[in-house]
């Protein structure tokens, strides 16, 4: 009789975490800035399509890197929960943090279930405050674990020197543009040091915009918006007055569900 094959339990879930760092290592990277008026996201997407950012309740916005179908189950599965929560009790009881939780029991149960694979995805779970120190961004990796990050945070691809390139420049009170030409430049270097130019119709921008007066602070920011404002980042002199500006041109996005019928 054969003796069966053992493997420690410390060893089938380190190779567990590195396969599913592998694949969200293969996805383009996707940065999350705070801004004077909100918070933006830029993900490096030339697909107009399969969308890496998302809608998912009033001030909450989802960005993800990895496998689509497996992000994609996740943010329908938070929008389904937005929407029975919010239903059953009040629309305020909808947070970010709240949302986060429901994601982390998720990929913690299934990175820790033997019968299936890890899922190869890592999640940003933003939502923006009355203030900016009101905003929380949450990064949820692989294995359903929490961080509550500040000021900019990178997932997916080469997600370490992008987000200590932003560490480095980003600061509290940028206009969008500013926020928007650094994300851009982030995206655009990787690990050996060499650097892109994306452009415009490289780039899936959207934002939650405090400013805005109804209860949506969700939209995208169309292509050539993201040319303008790229330009203006490169040519401002800081002023955030360009912030406000740039933002009411953006793309308004009330006609969207946040439903599951909605965006994909």
């Amino acid at each position: 009789m054969s003796t069966p094959f053992y493997v420690s339990p410390q060893q089938a879930m380190a190779d567990r975490a590195e396969y599913a760092r592998k694949g969200i290592a293969r996805g383009r990277s996707v940065v999350v800035l705070q801004y004077a008026d909100g918070i933006v996201f830029v993900a490096e997407n030339p697909s107009r399509a399969l969308h890496k950012v998302s809608e998912i309740y009033d001030r909450i916005a989802f960005a993800a890197v990895g496998k689509y179908n497996e992000f994609e189950n996740l943010r329908i599965g938070g929008v389904r929960y937005a929407d029975l929560r919010g239903y059953t009790y009040d629309r305020e009881d909808v947070t970010a943090r709240g949302l986060a939780n429901v994601y982390a029991q998720t990929l913690g149960t299934i990175f820790s279930a033997n019968s299936e694979k890890p899922y190869e995805v890592e999640l940003i779970v933003a939502e923006v405050g009355a203030a900016p120190e009101d905003d929380q961004i949450y990064r949820l990796p692989h294995d359903g674990s929490i961080v509550d990050e500040h000021g900019s945070v990178a997932v997916g691809g080469n997600s370490d020197p992008i987000g200590s390139y932003m560490d480095q420049r980003h600061r509290e009170g940028m206009s969008l543009g500013e926020a928007l030409r650094l994300g851009a430049e982030a995206l655009g270097r990787d690990s050996n040091g060499s650097e892109r130019t994306l452009t415009a119709e490289q780039l899936e921008v959207a934002v939650l915009d405090r400013t805005r007066p109804q209860k949506r602070k969700f939209k995208r920011v169309p292509a050539a918006q993201v040319t303008r404002l790229l330009e203006e980042g490169s040519s401002s002199s800081g002023s955030s007055s360009g912030s406000s500006s740039a933002a009411s041109g953006a793309e308004d996005t009330s006609g969207e569900g946040t439903g599951e019928d909605g965006e994909s």
